[in-house]
């Protein structure tokens, strides 16, 4: 399977993509319904699924392991964690991270997908909704993403990533009826969504700033918690590579954790990580560096380790 197989037609700048707007306003209306018909079993699984799709998939997976390369794992990891990023409805690999290496080449800048200098509305859910976001042609998408593009599973996941959130839907209705859907696939997922556009418009507009980097990227700690680790934003711009992006003690990151969990368990190698220890005591603030890598062979201040 190839990654013209993939192809789509681009979206106008203004124009309204109707089949993400109607998923969208669906689920959200499923979250709603799912407030009416409350159990703790259904919260349990909600919850275990919000961790699986958003941590173990977004978090781990789509964003430090495939999008930055901060550390290795077995093929059948790395696929793992894949499948388990399409449980967020957030797209297949290819898209996302095509994206995100997009975000980060122009972040703040003229060809950011979702910065919040173009609205802040725009930058957390408008741009899923309009415009180009992660519908770029193929073309576009090859030019970033060649490492997905030659593997066969990345590809076909990318075309098909509607199928494991679908069996999982199947799954919860014969294990509990629709309640478990409602909570575990329509409000469980909106949730994760809304995590997930924090860190596009939240923590490029309000939070601390460790470094001085060439975006408005901060740090914010609410965020970092709804989203396991990742809204340590101002670190993670400033040292991309780095698979840690809580850098202090008290930074909690749990993607972090995760991926130091599979380094104890002989599952994780190369795995890159900055240390405020190596970094220069003064001046606060580093100097912006003239561009971001997006997937370096080895990053700036980093070290391996635990």
């Amino acid at each position: 399977m190839e990654l013209e197989s993939l192809h789509r037609r681009s979206a106008a700048e203004n124009e309204l993509n109707s089949v993400t707007a109607g998923f969208m306003a669906l689920f959200h209306a499923g979250a709603l319904a799912a407030l009416f018909f409350f159990s703790w079993k259904a919260l349990v699984i909600s919850v275990f699924l919000w961790w699986i799709s958003g941590s173990l998939g977004i978090g781990m997976g789509y964003h430090r392991l495939l999008t930055h390369s901060g550390y290795r794992t077995p093929k059948w990891v790395e696929y793992f964690l894949t499948t388990c990023a399409t449980l967020a409805l957030e797209g297949g690999p290819i898209f996302w991270v095509a994206t995100h290496r997009i975000h980060h080449q122009n972040s703040d800048q003229q060809g950011d997908p979702h910065t919040p200098l173009d609205g802040k509305w725009w930058a957390h859910m408008g741009w899923i909704l309009s415009g180009k976001s992660m519908h770029h042609d193929t073309t576009t998408l090859a030019r970033y993403v060649p490492d997905l593009a030659r593997d066969k599973f990345h590809v076909w996941i990318t075309k098909y990533h509607y199928l494991p959130l679908t069996l999982l839907g199947i799954g919860l209705l014969a294990l509990g009826g629709w309640r478990l859907v409602l909570w575990g696939i329509f409000l469980r997922t909106v949730i994760g969504l809304h995590c997930t556009w924090m860190v596009n418009s939240i923590t490029h507009t309000w939070g601390s700033r460790r470094f001085l980097t060439r975006d408005r990227s901060t740090n914010n700690w609410w965020v970092a918690i709804c989203t396991f680790g990742e809204g340590w934003h101002n670190n993670h711009h400033a040292h991309p590579v780095s698979a840690r992006h809580g850098i202090a003690w008290y930074e909690v990151d749990m993607n972090w954790y995760g991926i130091w969990l599979l380094k104890k368990l002989g599952l994780a190698r190369h795995v890159y990580r900055v240390k405020l220890s190596n970094l220069p005591a003064l001046p606060p603030l580093s100097k912006p560096a003239p561009s971001l890598p997006l997937v370096p062979e080895t990053p700036p201040v980093a070290s391996s380790g635990d």
